[in-house]
């Protein structure tokens, strides 16, 4: 099992695997990636019970990723934890490409196709009411933009989350504040979010959803309370580790330049630096 410190030195080098791609590829939802990394980090690398050996395990956990337009960052995460060899990422976007815009089940680890917002919730509701009836032990994850909660089969997918009593489920909404047009609260505000997800019977944790550590101690609860669904509010931040990348509507599908990318590189390099000497001194 990785170490928090290994956590977080991963979660900078798939930073730079995500930007890299998506700089090749010249396409990608840069923002909305960088935000949830550490999110899938944690997931992969320390809570799911699945692998690449034991994927076809009729009880091994599955993950679904509703923000469908942040593949980039699983993409990299599924590489990294041996799903496939890392150089298939260099294909992202080209002709003939199973790496494309949003997951597929063509691509290994992939659960589920998603893209069209609100539909990832009422699959994992399906997959862990599956559970039930079949009496099986795995459990089932799935990550939500924030943008996308007004969808409303989230909120009947909900409904039934609770009526199924699936604490065999977990939600994470990545909290980012941010959508393709705008600020959520501006948009099409949400808030008071904890208190919604409550009376639609969830029990609800907030954590920093860019805190390896905090991510960790959340998932280490999960179920939050026998008989409910488990709902995380992971507050991050849009473009995370990167400057000037970070809490911009402009980011949510932009590609950085030769500049930008350097620059990119650089503030991650010396995070990475940082980090091993703050290691170095523990």
């Amino acid at each position: 099992m990785y170490s928090l410190q290994e956590l977080e030195q991963k979660s900078i080098e798939y930073r730079k695997t995500v930007l890299r791609i998506i700089v090749q590829a010249n396409a990608g939802h840069t923002g909305g990636s960088l935000s949830c990394v550490d999110i899938l980090n944690v997931l992969y690398n320390r809570v799911l019970n699945v692998s690449p050996a034991t994927f076809g395990d009729p009880n091994r956990d599955r993950y679904i990723q509703s923000k469908g337009h942040s593949v980039e960052a699983l993409f990299t995460v599924l590489a990294d934890v041996g799903f496939y060899a890392e150089s298939e990422l260099d294909t992202l976007g080209r002709f003939g490409s199973h790496f494309i815009g949003h997951p597929t089940r063509k691509v290994p680890g992939i659960e589920q196709n998603t893209g069209a917002l609100g539909h990832g919730l009422p699959l994992a509701v399906g997959t862990a009411l599956a559970a039930k009836l079949d009496d099986r032990s795995y459990r089932v994850f799935t990550l939500l933009g924030d943008g996308e909660l007004t969808e409303g089969s989230n909120w009947e997918a909900s409904m039934a989350a609770a009526h199924y009593k699936l604490d065999n489920l977990v939600v994470i909404v990545d909290r980012n504040g941010l959508q393709i047009s705008g600020p959520t609260e501006e948009v099409n505000g949400l808030e008071p979010l904890t208190a919604k997800f409550e009376a639609f019977g969830y029990a609800v944790r907030e954590v920093n959803g860019n805190s390896i550590p905090d991510l960790v101690a959340c998932f280490d609860q999960v179920p939050f309370a026998p008989g409910k669904p488990s709902l995380v509010i992971a507050k991050t931040i849009k473009g995370r580790g990167v400057s000037f990348i970070e809490n911009a509507v402009a980011w949510h599908h932009h590609v950085p330049n030769a500049d930008e990318y350097a620059v990119a590189l650089q503030e991650l390099n010396q995070a990475e630096e940082a980090l091993l000497e703050a290691q170095s001194w523990s």
